[in-house]
């Protein structure tokens, strides 16, 4: 059995660090093939591990003094705090062979700038913050970027495509991915200037198959299996689409307890199951030498296994991280 280690910055998260390691814990009782690198104050970690029971033969410490916060600037962050749990986390994942990737729930603009610094790959492309979402049709849509580049050009698009192509061939086992533009129509001439070049390139790229535009009211109706957009508007997609998810069913419970119907509970279920964003794993950045994921700042234990989930599954497929289209 092969056996992968992962570098766990455990001091990011909105929770602390103690469901960090809660979740940690579940992920090493659920996969015997793991062991992890736990980054940051070392009296904490120690006394969680203990308290919870995590096995000392797969736990490996490593204790630093400083945290990065989301109110620091992360470029001055990464040089100003180079004792901080996330630098000394990248830093090993770059300088070590036996771990293959990288959790954080903390900054996400600290996590990117710091990928790019210590994981970037020779040609040193632009890297991609990327979603997995689940599907009408019942598998799963893969929208790129969610918030790593705000602005992009048509190039930077087409870009996205190739990674969100490689990603989803290698982890979904998708031949060829059906890949997408997130427009304002479905018409070639939809979209702001950027969109409408990158749909003309796209259009010749052989090694993309391209399906068009889709609208934001499909774009997550399976209608592409690579959803293709700046990191603005991606972010808004990621977050909108929780939201009224949550929306819904609060709505729900609400009618359920107003009028009696207690079998609408059985409904409630099966939506929170479903559209439970954090328990899919969390953004995967792409284009890098190694699979770095960042985890919801208030994901709960259910949801750091599950990003420690996806991670197992990614260093199993570590050949999407080449940053090579």
């Amino acid at each position: 059995m092969a056996q992968y280690k992962i570098a766990v910055d455990v001091m990011g998260s909105d929770k602390g660090p103690e469901m960090m390691i809660r979740g940690v814990g579940a992920a090493l009782n659920a996969h015997a093939e793991l062991s992890v690198c736990l980054f940051g104050d070392e009296n904490i970690i120690k006394r969680e591990c203990q308290a919870n029971g995590l096995p000392t033969d797969r736990v490996e410490i490593v204790g630093t003094t400083e945290i990065i916060t989301n109110f620091d600037s992360p470029s001055t962050a990464l040089f100003q705090k180079t004792d901080s749990s996330l630098v000394r986390a990248l830093a090993a994942a770059a300088q070590r062979d036996d771990i293959v990737g990288v959790i954080n729930a903390g900054s996400t603009g600290a996590l990117i700038a710091g990928s790019m610094r210590y994981l970037s790959t020779p040609d040193r492309v632009r890297p991609a913050l990327a979603a997995v979402l689940p599907a009408e049709n019942g598998g799963f849509t893969c929208l790129v970027d969610t918030g790593a580049t705000i602005d992009c050009g048509a190039s930077t698009l087409v870009h996205f495509a190739h990674l969100g192509t490689s990603f989803m061939k290698d982890l979904y086992k998708i031949d060829t991915p059906r890949v997408a533009l997130l427009s304002n129509g479905a018409e070639p001439t939809k979209g702001n200037k950027a969109v409408k070049e990158a749909h003309a390139m796209l259009a010749q790229e052989t090694d993309i198959n391209f399906v068009g535009n889709v609208e934001g009211t499909n774009a997550l109706s399976g209608a592409c299996d690579v959803l293709v957009c700046d990191g603005f508007a991606g972010n808004q997609v990621l977050k909108v689409t929780e939201g009224i998810a949550k929306r819904i069913i609060t709505d729900i419970v609400k009618y359920a307890k107003q009028t009696g119907k207690e079998e609408y509970m059985q409904l409630v279920g099966y939506l929170a199951s479903k559209y439970d964003l954090a328990s899919l794993g969390g953004g995967i950045i792409l284009g890098i030498r190694k699979p770095v994921i960042k985890a919801h700042g208030a994901a709960n234990e259910k949801s750091i296994s599950s990003v420690i989930e996806m991670m197992l599954n990614l260093a199993a497929n570590i050949d999407v991280f080449n940053g090579k289209h």
